[in-house]
């Protein structure tokens, strides 16, 4: 109705590090992979809530870089969920116009991923309801030395001044150059650390750190953090009071 306050606009950009998978089995006294599994509903889950709650960029940390370390054949049950999910939400997504886009090391990733990925994000690359970016073999660090490596590259062939390198310069050469940075990064499973992930876009994100593994986050936790994240001062190293 005319007159009545209206809500506050929900976060653009929306990260979170799925952790706790693993544990959430233990617990249960089940194999690590249905944890895996149950792991990939609540991904579903998340991308609909997303949707509905009207955020423009969610953006997941599916496996890490350091990742590769863990056993071989919980690697191998990994990347066969990774190829499940693939092949069965890649139409879905696309029918609920959203597009797909992946980020880190792909040249870890078998040829039939990449395969797959590059299918998914040709199909969808027109679509606006929801960019949903799944980091894959991504570290943060990675990905800084990454973007170092290509401004050094554009210097050493005189198509860069070094004199003009700044903060928008290392922007620009990230996977997420054409992404706003994260405005809420969320962790669940209890944990509070970052854990490599996103270190250069979540410089003023506000965290949230959710007690629930993630097979059990639902679309009331992701209401809970972004009323946290409406109730907190977004300051930018300003003083209270002012914005950026």
């Amino acid at each position: 109705m005319d007159g009545l306050p209206q809500p506050p606009a929900p976060p653009v950009h929306v990260a979170i590090i799925m952790d706790g998978n693993g544990r959430w089995a233990k617990a249960r006294g089940m194999p690590r992979l249905v944890g895996h599994k149950r792991g990939v509903e609540a991904v579903r889950g998340a991308v609909k809530a997303a949707q509905t709650l009207g955020v423009k960029y969610l953006t997941l940390y599916g496996f890490s870089s350091e990742n590769w370390r863990r056993p071989e054949a919980e690697v191998k049950d990994l990347m066969g969920l990774l190829r499940l999910y693939l092949r069965s939400e890649i139409a879905e997504l696309h029918r609920e116009g959203v597009r797909l886009r992946i980020i880190g090391q792909r040249t870890r990733l078998s040829d039939d991923i990449n395969a797959l990925i590059d299918n998914g994000e040709r199909l969808t690359e027109g679509n606006h309801t929801l960019t949903l970016t799944l980091a894959l073999s991504y570290g943060g660090r990675d990905e800084i030395a990454y973007a170092a490596k290509c401004i050094a590259e554009a210097v050493k062939t005189g198509t860069l001044d070094p004199a003009e390198i700044d903060e928008e310069t290392v922007a620009r050469h990230l996977f997420t150059c054409d992404m706003p940075d994260p405005d809420l990064l969320i962790r669940t499973s209890g944990e509070k650390r970052i854990s490599n992930f996103l270190l250069w876009q979540c410089a003023y994100a506000e965290l949230v750190f959710i007690d629930k593994h993630w097979p059990d986050f639902s679309r009331d936790d992701l209401e809970s953090a972004i009323r946290e994240y409406h109730g907190r001062e977004r300051r930018f190293g300003a003083s209270a009071g002012t914005s950026r």
